[in-house]
């Protein structure tokens, strides 16, 4: 395997703290509470090195992958034999519904070809002017709140991403409704969204108490998504000026169909959902990095007067390796196959990390620091099937470009406004349960810029 080499070191070193991995395989009970709180540590230290890991668990053999051919192999060329788990189901399907991240099949086909058009560079330079209005809102607002000491950035870049999210999708900005989706995601997150034992070894055909809990959370959000679209529509005609009005105007080309008001309704969630938790997570862990490396800082800075910015997309793309917002890619095989020399069996369940994978010692040199170089034009090829921020395949995320064109621009307006500093020296470190969480918001201090 060639590994990537990132460019001369303009800067000192960075090597941002983590959890040290167990050294060996948890126990079964250790590893389920593990996933609950911080799905990291389940991972021994041989997992990044090693190209495929192979245990029994809950009574299934589970593989865990991080050989680019064998990832190719789960997530490209059999990809229809690797199916979502009961877990994954059970645990996204309340706040997603059948939208494009659940569905399997026809019904997933039927979306990605309705969805693709509305996701082309064409159409997401549209949505740019959105972007820029929400984040130089944001940046005044964060005058205000730096000029009385330090500043609550998670915070902040969470009420950003939700609003460029509403207004990319609705038009509108999010102030009537910011607030009560934002307490539904915190909500469930806390006592709904994190794996439990039941989860792995009830099958779905039958409710665990769990999954009525997640039932009666479901009802309430999906009332509270229709008041959302309706008030967003009330009074509301033209040509398509958002997703929600390109949604709407979708069609499959292969057979004519666009989306009923519930499939409708479900596009909408995931794209609010997955596109700001995951935009906020980047921001907050690329806001950390420079903080701690000045000098790249500079370099970011220097580039926000500038319409391209390709160090600032390098300093996006080295976050996503280093703290990848999916930091776990899960299968259910459904039929028998071969990874790596090792016969996987109907109902084994094949781990990709994207966490292993970006921290691979076989496929990345200096896994483990801070690099933009390597991202830069120049730079050694990225190695293939190891990167996989937004996953890879027929599956791979349909909003990557608007993600990463979001984060870029944010970044910056951020950059270019405020020099970042940490205002104490605890250490950020990664909890992973759905998205890589930051372990506790950590408090910055902003200095404007002259």
């Amino acid at each position: 395997m060639d590994m990537q080499a990132p460019l001369a070191q303009a800067v000192p070193r960075l090597v941002p703290p983590v959890p040290a991995p167990p050294e060996r395989d948890l126990p079964t009970l250790r590893f389920v509470a593990a996933m609950r709180t911080n799905g990291i540590g389940c991972w021994p230290a041989a997992a990044y090195e090693a190209p495929l890991l192979r245990r029994r668990l809950l009574g299934r053999t589970r593989f865990t992958v991080s050989d680019p051919e064998a990832v190719r192999r789960v997530l490209v060329d059999n990809a229809a034999n690797y199916i979502r788990t009961p877990i994954t189901i059970r645990m996204l399907r309340p706040l997603l519904g059948d939208g494009l991240l659940i569905s399997e099949g026809a019904p997933w086909r039927h979306q990605r070809r309705t969805l693709a058009p509305a996701f082309t560079p064409r159409a997401v330079e549209t949505l740019v002017p959105h972007i820029l209005s929400a984040s130089d809102e944001a940046v005044a607002a964060l005058e205000i709140e730096a000029a009385k000491g330090p500043v609550d950035l998670f915070a902040a870049l969470q009420r950003l991403a939700l609003e460029i999210a509403g207004r990319t999708m609705f038009s509108v900005g999010m102030e009537s409704h910011g607030g009560r989706l934002r307490g539904y995601l915190a909500a469930y997150a806390e006592r709904l969204g994190r794996p439990h034992l039941t989860d792995a070894i009830v099958p779905l055909r039958f409710a665990t108490p769990l999954d009525r809990a997640r039932a009666r959370f479901r009802r309430e959000w999906v009332a509270f998504l229709d008041q959302v679209i309706a008030d967003r529509d009330e009074g509301r005609e033209g040509e398509a000026r958002d997703l929600l009005d390109l949604l709407r105007a979708a069609r499959d080309p292969e057979t004519g169909r666009g989306f009923s008001h519930e499939e409708l309704r479900d596009q909408v969630a995931t794209m609010i959902l997955a596109g700001h938790e995951t935009t906020a997570v980047t921001l907050l862990w690329a806001c950390t990095l420079l903080a701690l490396s000045p000098e790249t800082q500079e370099r970011v800075a220097a580039e926000s007067g500038q319409a391209d910015k390709p160090f600032t997309r390098a300093v996006i793309d080295e976050t996503v390796r280093l703290y990848p917002p999916a930091f776990v890619l899960a299968r259910r095989a459904a039929g028998v196959d071969t990874l790596g020399g090792e016969t996987v069996q109907p109902g084994d369940s094949v781990t990709i990390s994207p966490w292993l994978l970006h921290r691979h010692r076989r496929l990345w040199r200096d896994p483990d620091a801070f690099d933009p170089g390597r991202f830069l034009p120049g730079a050694s090829p990225v190695p293939r099937f190891a990167y996989l921020p937004f996953g890879a395949g027929p599956r791979v995320c349909i909003g990557a470009a608007f993600a990463l064109t979001e984060a870029t621009l944010a970044l910056s307006r951020i950059v270019g406004r405020f020099r970042l500093a940490r205002a104490d020296a605890r250490p950020v470190l990664p909890a992973a349960v759905v998205t890589t969480q930051p372990d506790h918001a950590p408090a910055f201090r902003l200095t404007l810029r002259t």
